[in-house]
């Protein structure tokens, strides 16, 4: 009796998760067209702006204004599609390390988190909704709207969360996490626990909580300065959205999708592929000619892509057979992508320079030539260690002079790309979001020449607009957690510990790192750059150590975690691809590893001695 009530139990759960599936494919791919749309016209309203100042000598009043509101609306919209992605940036490694048993509720009280942060985002937007009047001057739109976007977008976060749960077969679990979120979030602010301590250690304590647990980092930060209000925080729950609208509100920001979805394009049209011809043509036959050409391919995709992961991705698919069919061990080929991908967040176009400018108020341009310089020395340190570890068994043909002219001719088309981005900015031509829209709309028209489908350019616009929703959100997240340190002067604190040991640049340059070197190993760089950068930078000035030398040095510091455990973004990314078990290319990592630490004291050195 009791094996036929389960049998039934089971074929009444089998069509409920089938529907669940189908509603939420449905839910994703409406959300995914409708992200798609508005970074199309996000895009448009930039460039027909461009248009206008630089051809008629006019513009139209607003459009920076429509461009941040039009960016608020995608993070909104495109946020809820990496709820279950690796861009939801979930550190899982302690996770994994748990029995079996005990992880279905592991994954139960890391959705509380999610909960948390989207009543947050809910109920906080529809409270400054209700509190804020008047209208955009600019726009003449009410200014309660793009608040309105944040609380739409917590909405989508629980319908998309609650579906993919009830898709999992995880049904009472997801209703237990929305019950607990919710008693937290309508208990905490009737909860005042008398501390001596600051709020933002219990803040950190929160966030810390929800990493170990596997949440999505952004969550995480959201539900930790709610849970700061019952220690005393200087945040209510309005200011929280706020800071977080404010946070993601910057027109500098609009880089991001524009420089992620030229990177898309420029693979999907098949103009990186020219890029390799080239590189191949330059070093292919010299000493382990292959991994040589995955470097140089590298350095030059760098100065289109603007995103690390990007480059892994498409190293892994691209790479990573040929260099297997030339006899390098799969696990030493793997991590070989990998390390070269480093080099796309430190030579220009960089996101991490962006969000870095964004959070420091450093010169754009400037970081980018720091990044040009750092990034060589690195691809120098990188090409050293793959010259004395590697024996290739297959060497490749040399290319006569005749084929490299012709792989040089073909790839002008990405070095054009290169040279709008980086000369414009430089230069003053554009500003850097102006740069990276004009950047888009070529590589637009490379795929358009390269005759790709409707499809496949809808899909490229998706996947920029999620991985720019991503980001976004990171970043705005990350607005009060770095408002509570500042109030309780983490900062200060950090700058009076460099005066202990000294106030020297040396000391200040050692303690960094060190500090760096700690955090990067659990958090994203972006949120890393967020947080501390803005603490760390006052004291390096204060050391008379030069702030956009200071800036690329957090940059490299933070971009070689992407190949150390646990985060290891790019390793988890090449073995996502590859199907390489993550821990085999931890460890073929090691020389490449080393490399870059190289390049990274040549450059702490040299931030001394100058």
């Amino acid at each position: 009796m009791a094996a036929s009530q389960s049998d039934c139990l089971e074929q009444t759960a089998i069509p409920s998760d089938g529907i669940a599936t189908r509603v939420l494919k449905g839910v994703e791919t409406v959300l995914g067209v409708v992200a798609a749309l508005i970074l199309a016209v996000l895009l448009t309203v930039v460039l027909v702006s461009v248009c206008l100042r630089y051809f008629f000598n006019t513009g139209f009043i607003g459009a920076e204004d429509l461009g941040i509101w039009l960016h608020v609306a995608l993070i909104s919209v495109g946020a809820p599609l990496s709820l279950n992605s690796a861009l939801a940036m979930r550190l899982d490694v302690f996770v994994r390390l748990l029995p079996a048993r005990v992880l279905p509720a592991t994954h139960m009280l890391a959705d509380v988190f999610t909960v948390l942060a989207a009543l947050i985002l809910l109920f906080g937007g529809s409270e400054i909704m209700a509190m804020l009047g008047g209208t955009s001057p600019t726009l003449g739109v009410p200014e309660w709207i793009r608040f309105g976007f944040l609380g739409a977008g917590g909405v989508l976060i629980l319908l998309v969360l609650l579906l993919q749960r009830i898709a999992e077969g995880r049904a009472l679990p997801v209703l237990i996490s929305l019950g607990l979120g919710a008693a937290l979030y309508f208990g905490i602010p009737k909860i005042f626990v008398d501390s001596e301590l600051p709020p933002s250690l219990f803040l950190a304590l929160v966030a810390a909580f929800g990493l170990v647990l596997a949440a999505p980092l952004a969550h995480a930060f959201l539900a930790a300065a709610y849970v700061a209000i019952a220690f005393g925080s200087s945040l209510p729950e309005p200011a929280i959205v706020s800071s977080t609208v404010t946070g993601m509100s910057k027109f500098l920001l609009l880089a991001i999708p524009f420089f992620l979805l030229a990177g898309g394009l420029l693979t999907a049209s098949g103009v990186a592929n020219q890029l390799v011809r080239f590189a191949a043509s330059m070093v292919g036959h010299r000493r382990a000619g292959l991994a040589q050409t995955t470097l140089l391919t590298s350095v030059l995709f760098s100065g289109a892509s603007g995103s690390s992961v990007a480059n892994a991705a498409f190293g892994a698919s691209t790479f990573q057979p040929e260099l297997v069919k030339h006899g390098y061990p799969p696990a030493q080929a793997g991590a070989i992508i990998a390390a070269t991908s480093v080099l796309d967040n430190v030579i220009p176009p960089s996101i991490a320079f962006l969000i870095l400018a964004t959070a420091t108020n450093l010169s754009v341009g400037s970081l980018l030539v720091g990044g040009f310089f750092a990034g060589g020395l690195m691809a120098i340190c990188l090409a050293v260690a793959i010259h004395l570890s590697i024996r290739e068994q297959v060497a490749l043909p040399r290319a006569s002079g005749r084929e490299r002219r012709q792989a040089a001719i073909s790839a002008i088309p990405a070095f054009g790309l290169g040279i709008i981005v980086v000369v414009g900015i430089r230069i003053g031509i554009v500003t850097t979001t102006e740069a990276a829209a004009l950047a888009a709309f070529y590589t637009i028209i490379l795929a358009i020449w390269g005759r790709i489908g409707a499809g496949s350019l809808l899909a490229s616009f998706r996947q920029a607009a999620t991985e720019s929703a991503a980001i976004g959100l990171l970043i705005g997240t990350a607005g009060p957690f770095a408002f509570l340190l500042a109030v309780d002067n983490v900062s200060g604190l950090v700058s009076d510990f460099v005066t202990v040991l000294g106030g020297s640049a040396l000391a200040v340059i050692i303690l960094s790192n060190l500090i760096l070197l700690v955090v990067g190993l659990v958090l994203d760089i972006g949120a890393a750059i967020l947080l501390f950068g803005p603490i760390l930078l006052p004291a390096a000035v204060a050391a008379g150590i030069d702030p956009i030398h200071f800036g690329v040095i957090i940059v490299v510091n933070l971009m070689i975690h992407g190949l150390t455990p646990p985060l290891g973004m790019l390793i988890f990314v090449v073995s996502g691809v590859t199907r390489i078990p993550a821990t085999a290319l931890f460890r073929a990592v090691v020389p490449y590893l080393l490399a870059l630490l190289v390049s990274l004291a040549i450059l702490c050195a040299w931030a001394i001695i100058v």
